[in-house]
């Protein structure tokens, strides 16, 4: 149909940000379904490191290209 929508972002480093944030909030709903705050700090931790990981995989050419 429209080429303007041709990619919608499938691209390793939006499926990566999105698998990582997808972990992170796994890991902090477990810290807080078993009531363990170092496995939620975890999870926690873990979403800036998706970011990190989307960005360097994006400067590295694994994101859409303008």
């Amino acid at each position: 149909m429209s080429a303007a929508h041709d990619d919608h972002g499938h691209t390793v480093a939006a499926w990566t940000v999105s698998a990582l944030l997808m972990l992170s909030s796994i890991v902090a709903t477990a810290g807080v379904v078993i009531q363990n705050w170092t496995i939620f700090w975890v999870g926690i931790a873990l979403i800036p490191v998706a970011g990190i990981a989307g960005k360097v995989l994006a400067l590295m050419g694994f994101g859409k290209q303008a």
